[in-house]
């Protein structure tokens, strides 16, 4: 019997029944063939017929190829070694004549449906590349030759295509099973070198599950620890609790076969039966009274116990272990089917709007500008990030402020004295090109003007470097946001990213121009009506007094400390009494006054770029990229269209989403009936 799980739900008639119904058959079955010479023997001489629309259920999500949609299905998977008797089982099962042959029979999974039948007309067909073939039971085996050579070639190879085989049958088992492959490790003439491999990623797909029960065929001629297939199932499932398996040839080598299926060395779970083979032509229901004989009076194999022995055994126990399995898996199969159907009716409502019109296409076009143009004022005038909380980067305002500190100290190292010697010299000599006939000591402003322009040359480089990186910033963020609001949209990615970067470079221009008019604007003249600028050179002016007193007595150090300077060397202007002090008021009001020019640059340009980002986020923008885009490729709203229409990975995405919608509603549909009748019938 299968393990049962500790649960306190309470039980359905699918678990009653389950557990209700005897496993023992073996006794009645012969004592039945003894009695009944004229009527063919069922398989399954009771069975709840409520079970029925439950594997039709499941079959149907199993047509549906649910299982694509990564929901797994309670499957019955029949795996055996090559030679182990695995075709004569199924063909027991289902009563009727499989391939036979040389070599691996089963090429493609073999997905086997088999329904009780009240009809005393067996009904056959098969179902691959979606159609249905009729057939009966004389010409089965060659029906599936064919079906198997058009799906996987005519020669001896595999394919993981699956082929499905409806046998409804008078007597037959409510089951459905997959048989798979048998295990080969020795390619035969014709087969794939690695036919070991192909086979055994076929089996491990589908007995890796934990829906899946796994029923191992064995032969009864060899060790079982050593057959491939045991190894296999191993693998997946350590403890057994869902392997099932079925000793052939039992009659073939009945010595030590109850010690092997009594020790369990290989941990099946789920049990063991043993079972004859089909021998020669003999029909099913003699196969059926020849193998209750067996182990009714064979001296060895009479004492197994008869809970274990027999097809009809076999088929008693697969069907209670496919309703338990199908009654345990049901409630998380709708549970994972309206996840994933929830979860792709989202994904489906992210995807953009399939445009099919100009009126469309324009309508989608200006809600992304509008988006863009809100997401770029949120980030770039108003310092909101929550769009890119974690993009530090996209945190523009508090970058350009840090771009502006940046550019304000560098202005000030730029503007900075490297050195301290020869103090004054520089303005002497400029005051000595710059005399002109007329009274003393006055200071020229000639002279002044010399030593400002000489200082704004010095400096002129900062600001225009200071213009191509802020830009460079601001078109990377701009790019970026256009970029995510385009995403469906490749084509207007890129006619928005030329637009970015058109709109850029003239905005860069516009600052390049306004920086080399400032500059131009102090080179030219001397001017502020910041009190400031007094109040600056009135305190350098104080030190003046200090500086004469050392210059006129030679007794003294020729190092002082004047602010804003340090200590300066002094001793070579000793003799130049005519025009220091003159020299000395000039170097103070040239400091004075550079420090309003280094503040009017930093000032002037913090203002004109918030004006140009305000310019081009609410007026020069949406310009621009209408300009370029209507004006590509010939212009018109034919060519907006064109640029949004869907591309080949959105369109395949949304015809997969709605395919597999369609996919899960239906499988929806098929699990909320089956789930109503057993609330019913509970």
């Amino acid at each position: 019997m299968a393990r049962q799980g500790s649960s306190s739900r309470k039980p359905t008639w699918l678990t009653k029944m389950v557990i209700q119904e005897p496993l023992s058959m073996n006794s009645h079955c012969y004592l039945w063939l003894k009695n009944q010479k004229k009527h063919p023997l069922p398989l399954m001489l009771s069975f709840n017929e409520r079970i029925r629309p439950l594997l039709d259920a499941v079959d149907r999500l199993r047509h549906l190829k649910v299982a694509q949609e990564g929901i797994q299905l309670p499957t019955i998977v029949v795996v055996g070694d090559q030679s182990s008797g695995k075709s004569s089982v199924l063909e027991s099962l289902a009563g009727i004549s499989l391939p036979r042959g040389q070599g691996i029979c089963t090429r493609v999974p073999l997905i086997m449906r088999l329904q009780q039948h009240l009809n005393p007309q067996p009904e056959l067909h098969l179902e691959y590349h979606g159609k249905v073939v009729s057939t009966d039971e004389t010409h089965i085996a060659e029906a599936i030759v064919l079906a198997t050579d058009e799906i996987a070639g005519s020669g001896k190879g595999i394919s993981n295509t699956p082929l499905t085989l409806v046998v409804k049958k008078r007597g037959v088992p409510d089951l459905t099973m997959v048989d798979l492959p048998g295990i080969t490790r020795v390619p035969v003439h014709g087969q794939p070198e690695d036919i070991y491999e192909q086979i055994s990623e076929i089996i491990m797909e589908y007995i890796k599950p934990e829906e899946s029960i796994i029923l191992n065929v064995l032969s009864a001629t060899v060790d079982f620890p050593t057959c491939e297939s045991i190894r296999m199932s191993q693998r997946v499932d350590k403890t057994g609790e869902r392997t099932l398996a079925v000793v052939t040839k039992a009659d073939k080598a009945p010595e030590g076969l109850l010690e092997k299926v009594t020790a369990d060395d290989v941990n099946i779970g789920l049990g063991y039966v043993c079972v004859r083979n089909r021998i020669g032509d003999e029909s099913y229901e003699q196969a059926r009274m020849e193998e209750a004989f067996l182990f009714q009076n064979h001296p060895l194999l009479s004492r197994i116990d008869e809970s274990i022995v027999g097809v009809p055994v076999l088929a008693q126990k697969l069907v209670h272990i496919q309703a338990m399995i199908i009654s345990k898996c049901l409630p998380d199969i709708v549970q994972k089917i309206n996840d994933k159907l929830s979860y792709n009716i989202a994904e489906l409502n992210k995807m953009p709007q399939n445009l099919s019109t100009v009126a469309e296409a324009m309508t989608v076009f200006m809600r992304i500008i509008g988006f863009s143009k809100e997401s770029l004022r949120k980030i770039l005038l108003r310092g909101e990030f929550d769009e890119y909380p974690d993009v530090k980067n996209m945190h523009c305002t508090a970058r350009l402020v840090e771009m502006l500190n940046e550019y304000s100290i560098e202005l000030q190292k730029s503007a900075e004295n490297k050195s301290t010697e020869n103090f004054l010299m520089d303005e002497i000599r400029v005051l000595d090109e710059t005399k002109g006939i007329g009274l003393p000591n006055f200071l020229p402003r000639t002279a002044f003007l010399v030593v400002l322009q000489k200082k704004v040359k010095e400096i002129s480089k900062t600001p225009v470097n200071f213009i191509a990186e802020v830009w460079g910033y601001i078109q990377t963020v701009v790019e970026t946001v256009f970029m995510d609001h385009c995403e469906d949209y490749p084509p207007l990615q890129s006619a928005t990213r030329r637009a970015t970067h058109n709109l850029v470079a003239k905005m860069k221009r516009k600052s390049f121009d306004r920086v080399m008019e400032t500059v131009e604007m102090e080179r030219l003249a001397d001017y502020t009506c910041s009190p400031e600028y007094m109040s600056d050179w009135g305190k350098l002016m104080a030190q003046q007094n200090v500086f004469m007193e050392v210059m006129n007595d030679h007794s003294k150090p020729t190092k002082i400390k004047i602010e804003g300077f340090g200590e300066i060397e002094v001793g070579h202007l000793r003799g130049l009494s005519d025009v220091r002090e003159q020299a000395f008021d000039m170097k103070m009001r040239i400091t004075a006054y550079w420090k309003v020019v280094l503040k009017r640059f930093v000032d002037s340009m913090a203002l004109h770029l918030l004006l140009s980002v305000q310019n081009l986020v609410n007026r020069d923008m949406e310009e621009e990229i209408v300009s370029e885009l209507m004006g590509s490729q010939g212009g018109g709203p034919g060519v907006l269209q064109r640029m949004l229409e869907e591309s080949p990975s959105a369109a395949r995405k949304r015809e997969r989403l709605n395919r597999s919608i369609k996919t899960l509603k239906e499988s929806k549909e098929v699990v909320a009936q089956i789930m109503d009748r057993i609330t019913i019938d509970d």
